[in-house]
Protein backbone atom coordinates (compact mmCIF):
# COMPACT_ATOMS: atom_id res chain seq x y z
CA UNK A 1 0.00 0.00 0.00
CA UNK A 2 0.97 3.60 -0.87
CA UNK A 3 -0.15 6.68 0.81
CA UNK A 4 -2.02 8.97 -1.50
CA UNK A 5 -3.18 12.50 -1.22
CA UNK A 6 -5.81 13.89 -2.76
CA UNK A 7 -7.24 17.16 -4.29
CA UNK A 8 -11.01 17.27 -3.74
CA UNK A 9 -13.04 20.88 -5.17
CA UNK A 10 -16.35 21.62 -6.62
CA UNK A 11 -18.47 25.02 -6.80
CA UNK A 12 -21.53 23.76 -8.78
CA UNK A 13 -24.63 21.53 -7.47
CA UNK A 14 -24.45 21.60 -4.14
CA UNK A 15 -20.25 21.31 -3.29
CA UNK A 16 -20.50 20.52 -0.09
CA UNK A 17 -22.27 17.48 -0.83
CA UNK A 18 -20.28 16.49 -4.02
CA UNK A 19 -16.93 16.46 -1.62
CA UNK A 20 -18.60 14.13 0.55
CA UNK A 21 -20.20 12.01 -2.33
CA UNK A 22 -17.16 11.94 -3.89
CA UNK A 23 -14.84 10.57 -0.11
CA UNK A 24 -17.80 8.01 -0.26
CA UNK A 25 -16.92 6.87 -3.51
CA UNK A 26 -13.13 6.86 -3.12
CA UNK A 27 -13.32 4.55 0.46
CA UNK A 28 -15.68 1.98 -1.81
CA UNK A 29 -12.41 2.01 -4.65
CA UNK A 30 -11.00 -1.48 -4.92
CA UNK A 31 -7.60 -1.71 -3.20
CA UNK A 32 -7.84 1.30 -1.46
CA UNK A 33 -8.58 2.72 1.93
CA UNK A 34 -9.34 6.43 2.83
CA UNK A 35 -7.63 7.18 5.93
CA UNK A 36 -7.76 10.42 6.64
CA UNK A 37 -10.16 13.42 5.46
CA UNK A 38 -9.57 17.14 6.12
CA UNK A 39 -12.35 19.55 6.81
CA UNK A 40 -14.02 21.41 4.15
CA UNK A 41 -12.51 24.72 3.00
CA UNK A 42 -14.51 27.48 0.98
CA UNK A 43 -12.16 29.38 -0.98
CA UNK A 44 -11.65 32.12 -4.27
CA UNK A 45 -11.92 30.49 -7.45
CA UNK A 46 -9.10 30.99 -9.67
CA UNK A 47 -9.86 31.68 -13.07
CA UNK A 48 -13.03 33.45 -14.11
CA UNK A 49 -14.00 35.67 -11.37
CA UNK A 50 -17.57 35.28 -12.20
CA UNK A 51 -18.05 31.86 -10.58
CA UNK A 52 -19.10 30.80 -7.20
CA UNK A 53 -16.59 30.00 -4.08
CA UNK A 54 -15.35 26.79 -4.43
CA UNK A 55 -15.30 24.48 -1.33
CA UNK A 56 -12.45 21.98 -1.38
CA UNK A 57 -10.92 19.46 1.46
CA UNK A 58 -8.07 16.79 0.96
CA UNK A 59 -8.11 13.48 1.42
CA UNK A 60 -5.50 10.76 2.27
CA UNK A 61 -5.69 7.32 0.84
CA UNK A 62 -3.84 3.69 0.98
CA UNK A 63 -3.44 2.14 -2.33
CA UNK A 64 -2.18 -0.93 -4.45
CA UNK A 65 -3.31 0.79 -7.21
CA UNK A 66 -1.67 2.10 -9.61
CA UNK A 67 -0.80 5.68 -10.33
CA UNK A 68 -2.72 5.50 -13.73
CA UNK A 69 -5.35 3.27 -12.29
CA UNK A 70 -6.49 5.55 -9.87
CA UNK A 71 -6.11 8.36 -12.02
CA UNK A 72 -8.43 6.67 -14.19
CA UNK A 73 -10.72 5.81 -11.10
CA UNK A 74 -10.88 8.89 -9.89
CA UNK A 75 -11.87 10.75 -13.33
CA UNK A 76 -14.87 7.97 -13.57
CA UNK A 77 -15.81 9.35 -10.05
CA UNK A 78 -16.03 13.11 -11.72
CA UNK A 79 -18.23 11.68 -14.71
CA UNK A 80 -20.41 9.84 -12.14
CA UNK A 81 -20.93 13.23 -10.37
CA UNK A 82 -21.94 15.52 -13.42
CA UNK A 83 -18.51 16.50 -14.16
CA UNK A 84 -17.92 17.64 -18.10
CA UNK A 85 -14.31 18.61 -19.40
CA UNK A 86 -14.33 21.95 -21.04
CA UNK A 87 -11.01 23.69 -22.82
CA UNK A 88 -11.64 26.26 -20.10
CA UNK A 89 -9.10 26.06 -17.22
CA UNK A 90 -10.42 26.93 -13.71
CA UNK A 91 -13.82 27.04 -14.44
CA UNK A 92 -16.59 26.13 -12.67
CA UNK A 93 -17.07 22.78 -11.78
CA UNK A 94 -19.26 19.66 -10.38
CA UNK A 95 -16.11 17.84 -9.08
CA UNK A 96 -12.36 18.42 -9.67
CA UNK A 97 -10.55 14.92 -8.07
CA UNK A 98 -6.52 15.94 -8.27
CA UNK A 99 -3.60 13.78 -7.08
CA UNK A 100 -1.59 15.63 -5.36
CA UNK A 101 1.36 13.65 -3.63
CA UNK A 102 1.74 9.71 -4.75
CA UNK A 103 3.75 8.37 -1.61
CA UNK A 104 7.74 9.92 -2.71
CA UNK A 105 7.57 9.01 -6.39
CA UNK A 106 7.57 11.66 -8.87
CA UNK A 107 5.56 10.87 -11.77
CA UNK A 108 5.73 13.45 -15.32
CA UNK A 109 3.90 11.57 -17.68
CA UNK A 110 1.42 13.15 -20.35
CA UNK A 111 -1.64 12.24 -18.52
CA UNK A 112 -0.39 12.88 -14.78
CA UNK A 113 1.79 14.95 -13.20
CA UNK A 114 2.61 14.55 -9.31
CA UNK A 115 3.72 16.14 -6.75
CA UNK A 116 0.98 18.26 -8.90
CA UNK A 117 2.07 21.56 -10.45
CA UNK A 118 0.94 24.51 -8.23
CA UNK A 119 0.08 22.86 -5.04
CA UNK A 120 2.78 24.68 -3.49
CA UNK A 121 1.10 27.97 -4.31
CA UNK A 122 -2.53 27.33 -3.30
CA UNK A 123 -3.68 27.84 0.41
CA UNK A 124 -6.75 25.80 -0.53
CA UNK A 125 -4.70 22.78 -0.76
CA UNK A 126 -1.84 23.71 1.44
CA UNK A 127 -3.84 24.01 4.73
CA UNK A 128 -6.58 21.32 4.24
CA UNK A 129 -3.20 19.23 3.79
CA UNK A 130 -1.21 20.11 6.76
CA UNK A 131 -4.95 19.49 8.72
CA UNK A 132 -4.24 15.51 8.11
CA UNK A 133 -0.28 15.35 7.49
CA UNK A 134 1.42 18.08 9.28
CA UNK A 135 4.84 16.61 9.66
CA UNK A 136 4.76 15.72 5.33
CA UNK A 137 7.95 16.18 3.40
CA UNK A 138 7.28 16.33 -0.36
CA UNK A 139 9.37 13.85 -2.83
CA UNK A 140 12.20 16.70 -3.27
CA UNK A 141 12.96 16.96 0.74
CA UNK A 142 10.63 20.51 1.21
CA UNK A 143 8.45 20.02 4.17
CA UNK A 144 5.26 21.25 4.41
CA UNK A 145 5.74 23.36 6.72
CA UNK A 146 8.14 25.69 4.77
CA UNK A 147 5.23 25.80 1.62
CA UNK A 148 2.67 26.97 4.59
CA UNK A 149 5.14 29.33 5.81
CA UNK A 150 5.48 31.08 1.96
CA UNK A 151 2.15 30.77 0.78
CA UNK A 152 -1.10 32.69 2.89
CA UNK A 153 -3.94 32.28 4.41
CA UNK A 154 -6.08 34.11 2.14
CA UNK A 155 -9.12 33.94 0.59
CA UNK A 156 -9.62 30.79 2.89
CA UNK A 157 -12.17 29.88 5.04
CA UNK A 158 -12.73 26.38 7.10
CA UNK A 159 -16.44 25.36 7.03
CA UNK A 160 -17.90 24.44 10.10
CA UNK A 161 -18.53 20.72 10.39
CA UNK A 162 -21.79 19.36 9.78
CA UNK A 163 -23.75 16.45 11.44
Amino acid sequence: MERVYIGLGSNLASPAQQLRSALAAMAGLPHTQLVAQSSLYASDPLGPPDQPRYVNAVAALDTELTPLALLDALQRIELEQGRVRKDERWGPRTLDLDILLFADRQIDEPRLQVPHYHMHARAFVLYPLAEIAAELVLPDGRPLSQLLAQCPYVGLERLATQA
